[in-house]
C-alpha cells in the first residue's frame, strides 16, 4: 500500500524534484526524467516493442526479416522497464544470482539470432535461435513470480516423464 501511495504522490507532483527513495528510483543523473515522463517512456517503449513483435509476424515467411524485427521488438520490450527502475537497477536485477543464467542465455540467443539472420542467412538456425530466445525470456520472466519456475519445472517433469 505504501508503494501505491508513493506512486500517487510522485505522479501528482509532476515535474517537481523527488527524493532519491521515490517509487521510480533515482531520478537524478545524466538524464533526469519526472515520474510521469518515465511512465510515458516505459509505455511508449513497451508498445513499440510489442508492435515490432506483432509486425514481425507479417514477414514470418522471411525468417531473416522476422528475426531482426522480432529481436528488436523483444529488446525494446525488455528494455522498457529501464524507464521505471533505471538502467543501473535493471542491470543489477538481471545479474542477480537467480536470473544470471537466464539473462546470459537470453542475451546469447539474441546475439545468435541476429548473427544467423544477418551474417549466416540460415533460416533454420535463425528460427531455432528465436525459439530459444523466447524460451529464455519466459524463464527469465518467471523468476519474478514466486515459485513459478519450480511449478513449471515440476509440470514439465510430469509431462515428459516416460516412467509410469
Amino acid at each position: 500500500m505504501e508503494t501505491i501511495n508513493r506512486l500517487h504522490r510522485s505522479l501528482l507532483r509532476g515535474d517537481e524534484e523527488q527524493d532519491e527513495e521515490g517509487f521510480l528510483g533515482e531520478s537524478e543523473g545524466l538524464c533526469s526524467l519526472s515520474p510521469l515522463q518515465r511512465i510515458y517512456g516505459f509505455a511508449a517503449c513497451l508498445v513499440a516493442g510489442l508492435a515490432f513483435m506483432l509486425l514481425s509476424l507479417i514477414v514470418f515467411a522471411r525468417p531473416i526479416k522476422f528475426a531482426v524485427m522480432f529481436t528488436f521488438g523483444n529488446i525494446m520490450a525488455v528494455g522498457s522497464t529501464a524507464f521505471l527502475i533505471g538502467p543501473g537497477q535493471q542491470a543489477r536485477m538481471m545479474l542477480d544470482p537467480v536470473r544470471v543464467y537466464a539473462t546470459a542465455i537470453y542475451i546469447g540467443c539474441v546475439v545468435l539470432a541476429l548473427f544467423c539472420a544477418l551474417l549466416i542467412h540460415n533460416k533454420l538456425l535463425t528460427l531455432i535461435a528465436i525459439i530459444c530466445e523466447v524460451c529464455a525470456l519466459i524463464w527469465y520472466s518467471l523468476s519474478y513470480i514466486p515459485f513459478a519456475r519450480r511449478m513449471v519445472s515440476d509440470l514439465m517433469v510430469r509431462l515428459c516423464d516416460t516412467e509410469l
